[in-house]
């Protein structure tokens, strides 16, 4: 009964804002001379609004689920950019509806045009560590990191090729995917033939990957990883792995399954370089307290979209980039891909190469 109730407040306080948001392009539409057929109006907007839960009922209705991904950079940004234009009105001798209302469409027209320049250009960003142990005769690692690539229908076959190429510039000695490689679904992966683009990577120790809570989601895990063995990348659940007996590298299940191994069992008992992914990047404390090396994870997205970054940097210890935790590094990708819209603000879609040169104690 208290879901129920927090759902149907959830749905209110939605629809409420949809409402109020509505209301204030209406009264553009007005000023301009443009609206037209208020009943229509009203039903579109609810229906572009509740999309997300439209696209989900039939495959023939996918393009509401396209739609409700734009829908949310619309709706976050349409709800701000209502509110400045309403204090405006309020609370300045400036009333003209009509410049200042064209003035936030322009504004948000600009914003969609820069997200989307942010998301599908991704950069590479480098970061150099050093690590202290006894028993490697490694000297040196390059290790290209990613997260949240979210391959699906907008994150698509075009911008893992970029990935890929980006990826064997920097000539990796190992790759590591560090969570929501799909989104949700992996059929879009499967129909697109993306495990051919993903199978291009090239490496000295291979590809290696870790699941993150959009697979858990999707709920076709078996299927997912059926298709990251067809794109040579090897899946990690749980596991930690000797890599030529020069380190070791451990995958974490995310969070989002409940079954999940501590990461005290995961613990390997040989003194080498220890390498650690885990999607989300929720517990700093344990790893670094057990002695792990470089911790990787992704998950957070630098908030995708200001400011909701904000909201990340409170609820995680480290939300994005690099930090030296005791003896661990520490590395929180923004991701290579995006979650709903794609668009970025405040962040970029990126990939880490990570060079690791290890000191002899």
């Amino acid at each position: 009964m208290p879901k129920v109730i927090g759902a149907v407040l959830l749905i209110s306080i939605y629809s409420a804002l949809t409402f109020y948001l509505g209301w204030g392009v209406k009264q553009w539409l007005v000023a301009m001379g443009w609206f037209r057929f208020p009943v229509l109006f009203w039903i579109v907007l609810y229906m572009v609004a509740f999309s997300i839960i439209i696209g989900r009922l039939h495959e023939s209705l996918r393009v509401f689920s396209v739609i409700s991904n734009y829908w949310m950079f619309i709706f976050e940004y349409g709800l701000l950019l209502c509110l400045v234009a309403q204090f405006i009105i309020l609370l300045t001798p400036f009333k003209n509806v009509q410049i200042i209302g064209s003035i936030a469409v322009a504004i948000l027209f600009l914003l969609s045009i820069i997200g989307s320049y942010l998301a599908y250009s991704p950069v590479v960003r480098h970061l150099e560590i050093t690590v202290d142990k006894q028993d490697s005769d490694l000297n040196t690692l390059r290790a290209v990191v990613a997260s949240d690539f979210h391959l699906g229908v907008l994150s698509h076959k075009r911008h893992l090729q970029r990935f890929v190429s980006l990826a064997n510039e920097a000539q990796p000695d190992i790759v590591l995917l560090a969570g929501d490689i799909v989104d949700d679904d992996p059929k879009w992966f499967v129909q697109e033939g993306m495990a051919d683009v993903m199978k291009q990577l090239t490496s000295t120790y291979g590809t290696y990957g870790i699941l993150g809570n959009h697979e858990y989601y999707g709920k076709k895990i078996p299927e997912f990883i059926k298709e990251m063995e067809n794109a040579n990348v090897k899946m990690l659940l749980d596991e930690t792995i000797l890599i030529e007996d020069a380190f070791i590298l451990t995958g974490q299940e995310d969070r989002t399954n409940k079954e999940r191994k501590p990461l005290e069992v995961l613990k390997p008992s040989a003194n080498l370089p220890w390498l650690v992914m885990n999607h989300t990047p929720d517990d700093l404390n344990t790893p670094s307290q057990m002695g792990v090396d470089l911790h990787m994870s992704g998950h957070t997205h630098k908030g995708q979209l200001w400011p909701n970054q904000y909201i990340t940097a409170r609820v995680f210890e480290l939300d994005y980039g690099y930090k030296l935790k005791e003896q661990m590094h520490t590395l929180v990708s923004s991701g290579y891909g995006f979650w709903g819209p794609p668009m970025r603000i405040g962040s970029r879609s990126e990939l880490w190469v990570v060079d690791i040169t290890f000191n002899s104690m």
